[in-house]
């Protein structure tokens, strides 16, 4: 009998932006949730973000943008995710995102869009979800 794992999800702060106390309640939040969080921290390329994300055999990438890079930083993402064979891994961003964005956000590939204020176990509800539970590796 094999035992699911856990859902693995890369937490990323990209581009420029210092704030991350947002970053680190989300991790904490999925961590608390039973999920396996890796947390790369601040000033993140898409690069790296992509190849951690391959290198942890990532479920998730939750991405905390609060510089206004998101449209910048997620095309970029997700042309990465195609040529890495990882269109499965389910994408999500938080911060502060406008309104106009969001369809163009969703259009490329972007499955949730968490702005401020959201509940966390929302969050949690939504990558639950999403992510199809596997077998863990024997």
């Amino acid at each position: 009998m094999s035992e699911q794992r856990k859902i693995r999800v890369v937490i990323a702060k990209p581009g420029l932006d210092g704030h991350d106390r947002g970053a680190k309640v989300i991790a904490r939040a999925l961590r608390d949730a039973g999920m396996e969080v890796i947390y790369l921290g601040l000033r993140q390329t898409p690069d790296q973000i992509v190849a951690a994300a391959l290198q942890e055999d990532a479920d998730v990438i939750g991405l905390s943008i609060l510089s206004g890079a998101h449209m910048h930083i997620c095309p970029r993402v997700m042309q990465l995710l195609k040529e890495k064979g990882l269109e499965h891994v389910l994408v999500v961003i938080g911060g502060i995102i406008p309104d106009v964005d969001l369809p163009k956000l969703a259009e490329m590939g972007v499955k949730g869009i968490f702005l401020p204020g959201t509940p966390m176990q929302h969050i949690v509800d939504f990558i639950n979800g999403h992510v199809a539970p596997r077998a863990e590796a024997v």
